[in-house]
């Protein structure tokens, strides 16, 4: 089955930060891919920007070397061209020097897509866009990408944004998330929306809980000074999972209309309950992990990776969130995310509720309950768990079966990285898989009481050896209830 690829209007995309491991990883990979499916159009230009004093032929090099790195079979043609598209300019984010530059290469296509990604620390997003917009670079044709975190808090987000708006529209903001990107959470909007038969249990009546799990086996690797600034709560939840989140649990919006979902998300978003400190105690597990073996071999803690022994940031998080509306009124949405842990694995696991009544005899065994799950990564799919009659005489014989969808294996195409999806949409102007300022608002509005919770108590994170999963006290959070993680489902 062949993908359906639309090409893009001409464009600039101007990447700050264009020598650093997101543009290494992601964006140059993405982006040849792109080319390689035919979604770039010949006028596209890769405008590559960092502080580096490089010669654009040194830069194309470095650039060349990143792809073949991340990317499998290389087109050598179709590489020989990409490469083309890419100019490196020497611009300091904080500083007036390259600005005259980009300004004069820029003026030469005033009329095509301008795309302004910031792929660079936090702390320069403000005065990146302050020298955007001094030096006249801001067409009608616009778009900033902001990476996450937005914020450290509510105000630092409300003041970041308070900044980027005034040199960008909020229609040429682009607040990137690239779990949205991913093709699993695109069909879990297929999954409730285009099928008849989901949506009509989608409720509080039929569905007993959600566990959402983003689990990472790595440590902070070479981000330690950045995540003792962060943590996971500020680094994965406030984002990540709670976009999520919204998309398990938002109500139907009137189209795939990016203010009409994210309207939807945001009114979820909204109707979280809130954790004041009491219930931020009970509902509520930070963890930090330590010494212990991963892939195979020892690990150190996070402690030792730091160089520091009194740090109390959290490298894992459990939460019991609840939503107050009618559709999920009883219905927990427990979140977890954490490093160093057992696997690399995110998923949501929706957990519907026992039949009401059984018909069969003990001996036909017991009857689990439905459960779907949506597997993010790795091995994109989803899975539903359902009860067969074991084949064979001999009576009624009860057994859980899985129906089984692998992304891999049912399309049989190279599964497009998040990344590729997310450019190519900021190059359309399509704003519906990125947040809207009041998302951001609404979001830090949940978890700051938590963080200040946090920042009160008198116990430090508790400890989890690396190659577990967590903390024993998120066993307990889950467990209180009746319930459990689906630790067998990874």
């Amino acid at each position: 089955m062949a993908s359906r690829v639309i090409e893009v209007d001409p464009f600039d995309l101007i990447v700050f930060g264009a020598t650093g491991d997101l543009a290494h990883r992601k964006l140059l990979p993405a982006l040849y891919h792109r080319d390689c499916d035919g979604q770039l159009p010949d006028e596209a230009r890769i405008i590559a920007c960092a502080r580096r004093d490089l010669e654009p032929g040194k830069y194309r090099d470095w650039a060349e070397a990143s792809v073949r790195e991340h990317v499998g079979d290389i087109d050598e043609t179709v590489f020989k061209r990409f490469l083309e598209r890419i100019d490196y300019l020497a611009v300091d984010a904080g500083a007036d020097k390259g600005w005259p530059d980009l300004a004069r290469l820029l003026g030469e296509r005033p009329d095509v897509v301008r795309a302004f990604y910031l792929a660079v620390s936090p702390d320069f997003f403000a005065p990146i866009c302050e020298r955007i917009g001094a030096h006249d670079l801001v067409s009608d044709k616009s778009r900033v990408v902001i990476e996450k975190p937005i914020g450290k808090d509510g105000a630092s987000a409300k003041k970041l944004n308070d900044t980027v708006g005034r040199v960008f529209r909020e229609d040429q903001i682009f607040r990137i998330d690239h779990y949205l990107g991913k093709e699993t959470v695109q069909n879990l909007m297929a999954l409730r929306f285009a099928n008849a038969l989901f949506e009509p249990l989608w409720n509080s009546a039929h569905i007993d809980h959600v566990q959402i799990t983003v689990a990472e086996s790595l440590g902070v690797e070479g981000r330690a000074g950045y995540y003792d600034t962060a943590g996971a709560l500020r680094d994965m939840v406030q984002n990540h999972l709670l976009q999520l989140l919204c998309l398990v649990a938002m109500e139907p919006p009137e189209s795939m209309d990016a203010d009409s979902v994210r309207d939807e998300k945001l009114k979820v978003l909204k109707a979280l309950t809130p954790l004041d400190p009491e219930t931020a105690e009970k509902r509520t597990v930070r963890g930090q992990y330590r010494a212990g073996a991963s892939a195979g071999g020892a690990v150190s803690g996070y402690l030792e990776e730091l160089g520091r022994s009194d740090s109390t940031t959290e490298t894992f998080v459990a939460i019991k969130s609840e939503i107050a509306n009618w559709r999920w009124s009883g219905v927990p949405f427990y979140l977890r995310t954490g490093k160093r842990l057992a696997a690399r694995v995110s998923e949501i696991v929706v957990q519907f509720r026992p039949i009401p009544h059984s018909i069969f005899d003990s001996e036909a065994g017991s009857i689990n309950a439905n459960r779907l799950v949506i597997r993010l990564q790795p091995n994109e799919g989803v899975r539903m768990q359902i009860m067969i009659k074991d084949p064979g005489p001999g009576g009624m014989r009860l057994r859980e079966v899985p129906l089984d969808m692998s992304f891999a294996d049912a399309f049989k195409v190279r599964n497009p990285d998040a990344y590729e999806r997310l450019i190519m949409d900021v190059i359309r102007g399509n704003q519906t898989l990125f947040m809207r300022r009041d998302e951001v608002d609404a979001a830090w509005a949940w978890v700051d009481p938590i963080l200040e919770c946090w920042s009160q108590a008198k116990d430090a994170p508790k400890g989890y050896t690396s190659g577990t999963w967590g903390p024993s006290a998120s066993i307990a959070l889950i467990e209180r209830d009746g319930r459990t993680w689906f630790e067998d489902m990874i």
